[in-house]
């Protein structure tokens, strides 16, 4: 493993943390978003609040989501890294440049090739 891959993994161990964290944080503000909710089961009809609970809920859902697909992102970076493939276009085999990873550590492809795994 060279510098730069031992250093990138050094990189995405933390980031890892720092997204469990995150993730730990968003699921209980989440659960307080509900509970309040809840809480409160007067006429939701017309309840003024209802529709700013239930958008807070959506919201802190789709973080949750974010943060749960980035942290897969990571952990698949760090399994390349331990099998030897990081760094390599998962299409074409070449080198993903170093700009690329510094930007995004977690890339799987080269820049001519970013769409494909979407497709």
């Amino acid at each position: 493993m060279s510098t730069k891959t031992a250093a990138r993994a050094a990189e995405l161990t933390v980031d890892r943390a720092n997204e469990v964290e995150r993730i730990l944080g968003l699921r209980r503000e989440f659960e307080e978003v509900v509970a309040a909710s809840e809480a409160n089961v007067g006429d939701d009809e017309h309840d003024p609040e209802g529709s700013t609970i239930a958008y807070e809920r959506t919201q802190i859902g789709a973080l949750i989501e974010q943060a749960e697909r980035h942290l897969t992102e990571i952990d698949a970076a760090l399994q390349r890294i331990a099998d030897g493939g990081y760094g390599r276009c998962e299409v074409c085999g070449e080198a993903i440049p170093e700009e690329r990873l510094q930007a995004r550590p977690t890339a799987r492809t080269c820049i001519a090739h970013a769409g494909a795994i979407l497709r």
